[in-house]
């Protein structure tokens, strides 16, 4: 009969859903007008050494500023990134006559961050926010997971004949 052979199908095993790590930011700050010229070429965004705490440092945009010349204004960042190595890249080459602005939406970096006036001699205004999050762990530990990977898959038992 039909439920017969449904009683034998094996069943999938069941696991837990694992929940993704979620950050939330618990504070942020307008970080203080930020000026890249060639008297001040860069700035550092350092962040506050707090436990459990991670600093990040969100650009907003890049602009000229007053009496800059008609030439290329090259902005770059250096951070780190995903592997924890320190790299720099380029994030706007403005110039006056054709794109003396940048929005750069939501770009987050991790501290330490520095900006820096790669080329040209600016003014260049760079603003963003301060951000100070805290990381939610998963609700099962690694020792758990690894229990639960050991589990056998559950089996419907077999009917007597």
């Amino acid at each position: 009969s039909e439920e017969e052979e449904e009683e034998e199908e094996e069943l999938p095993a069941i696991k837990p859903p694992k929940l993704q790590l979620v950050k939330f930011w618990s504070s942020y700050y307008f970080i203080p007008g930020c000026e890249l010229s060639s008297k001040v070429p860069f700035y550092t965004f350092q962040g506050d050494e707090e436990e459990d705490l991670e600093h990040f440092l969100e650009l907003r945009t890049v602009c000229l500023g007053d009496g800059a010349k008609e030439e290329s204004n090259v902005v770059e960042v250096t951070a780190m990134n995903h592997n924890g190595k320190t790299i720099s890249v380029p994030i706007a080459n403005l110039h006056i006559k054709c794109l003396p602005m940048v929005s750069l939406g939501e770009f987050e970096l991790k501290a330490p961050v520095t900006i820096r006036l790669k080329a040209g001699t600016g003014p260049v205004s760079v603003s963003g926010l301060h951000l100070i999050g805290n990381t939610l762990f998963s609700l099962y530990s690694e020792e758990e997971e690894e229990e639960e990977e050991e589990l056998p898959a559950i089996k419907p038992a077999k009917k007597k004949q």
